[in-house]
């Protein structure tokens, strides 16, 4: 432990953030006025901190291993800084390496990725506790990137702008049947039957959401215009396609081996010229499956078991071989840092209460997940992406539409603009 020892201290010198440590028998090293300091309950940490292996280290924190003074953004910060090397980055030189880890992800993919394992992962994560998700998310718990339309948008806001911009983009009107895939506590589905007057259906993998989005839809008479179902998305009739759809924050959990029969799935359950809106997480790297440094190890163990990301453009690419037409991409990264940072933020204001509602190493394991991967956002190693597709008609358009095979017009107007909106529903 001496060389890592000798080693960790060069290493917290060069950081710009002053950090110490405080070893098992009481010795300190690092900077005397240090804005975060680590508490080794035991020397086993030492090691990962020397390498960098962050990951190891958060695992280190929410096993108790070790603790920490400070604050949690200026944590992750220094965390950033010690992980030395691109985590994104996938070693490209040794092309035969290359090809066989490719058939391991998919083989592993594959095994992980039915409809038991789905629905136990889901469950895993999202029936935690509904009363702890409530203390950092908002009013609706919407558990996914706000859209900051304004500078100066508080959290709520920024998630009600997203909810409509999303729906604009679908270009809702009443009366269309509209699904949202991996529908959460139903802050999209009920926000399109109240706004846009749609005949929603939702679907969830997560009995404490299906039966919250259950209460919400009969507190709000809304019986006989919004349906939630307890069902995987393999399980939907496509004898009965859909207007719309919209699959918000849940394609990550989808798998890559899994990613082309999901697509396929979801244009078989969009009528021909619908529109099709995937909001999701993508990976930083074009070929990474997920963070290097340990810190993907760590989100799939204490977070979403069964995760995989892929880059934007082999998400464009698969959905494209699945018969979708990508009509536009916008990218929301840096908004999902913001939005990341307020649940934190939220988090860390809320720990007596959080630690009441459930088990002390899940708001441990939170901590740092919701600041890392804040962080995450920030540096680029992970983003988010709006993708909007249709299912093309096959049938050329005639007149001023000539070419377009869906709704889609031919500018993104109609999406900034309340008035564009509905002047293009209307049409």
């Amino acid at each position: 432990m001496a060389v890592a020892e000798a080693l960790l201290e060069r290493k917290l010198h060069s950081l710009t953030l002053p950090l110490a440590l405080v070893l098992p028998g009481g010795r300190r090293i690092g900077a005397v006025d240090a804005a975060v300091t680590l508490r080794l309950n035991e020397l086993r940490p030492l090691a990962h901190l020397a390498s960098g292996a962050v990951g190891r280290v958060a695992q280190d924190y929410v096993e108790g291993r070790l603790d920490f003074d400070g604050s949690a953004r200026d944590l992750v910060r220094m965390a950033a800084q010690m992980v030395g090397t691109d985590p994104t980055h996938v070693d490209t030189r040794i092309a035969p390496l290359n090809w066989w880890r490719e058939i391991k992800q998919q083989a592993r993919s594959r095994a992980r990725h039915h409809r038991e394992a789905d629905a136990k992962q889901v469950q895993q994560h999202y029936d935690v506790s509904d009363d702890f998700y409530a203390l950092w998310l908002d009013p609706k718990r919407l558990y996914s990137c706000a859209y900051f339309a304004e500078g100066r948008m508080a959290l709520a806001q920024a998630q009600e702008a997203k909810l409509d911009h999303i729906c604009r983009k679908l270009m809702l009107h009443p009366g269309e049947r509209f699904l949202d895939v991996g529908a959460g506590w139903g802050g999209l589905l009920l926000w399109a039957a109240e706004h846009y007057r749609v005949q929603a259906h939702g679907i969830t993998l997560s009995r404490n959401q299906h039966a919250h989005v259950s209460r919400l839809i009969a507190e709000r008479g809304l019986q006989g215009q919004v349906t939630i179902e307890l069902c995987d998305y393999r399980e939907l009739d496509a004898r009965a396609p859909f207007d719309k759809i919209a699959s918000v924050g849940m394609f990550e959990h989808v798998g890559r081996a899994q990613l082309p029969a999901y697509f396929e799935t979801l244009r078989r359950l969009l009528k021909p010229g619908g529109l099709l809106m995937n909001h999701g997480i993508t990976a930083g790297g074009t070929r990474n499956h997920q963070l290097g440094a340990g810190m993907g190890d760590f989100i799939e163990r204490y977070i979403f078991p069964g995760g995989e990301l892929l880059h934007v453009s082999k998400v464009a690419e698969v959905m494209s071989e699945a018969g979708l037409e990508p009509l536009d991409l916008e990218n929301l990264r840096p908004h999902y840092a913001r939005t990341l940072w307020a649940w934190s933020d939220a988090l860390e204001a809320h720990l007596v209460s959080a630690r009441r509602l459930t088990d002390e190493r899940v708001v441990r394991a939170y901590r740092l997940y919701l600041a890392g991967s804040a962080m995450a956002f920030e540096q680029g190693w992970v983003s988010l992406f709006q993708i909007l597709a249709s299912r093309p008609t096959g049938r050329v358009a005639e007149g001023p539409m000539r070419g377009a095979q869906s709704s889609f017009p031919f500018t993104r107007g109609y999406m900034y603009s309340p008035d564009a909106a509905a002047a293009a529903a209307a049409a």
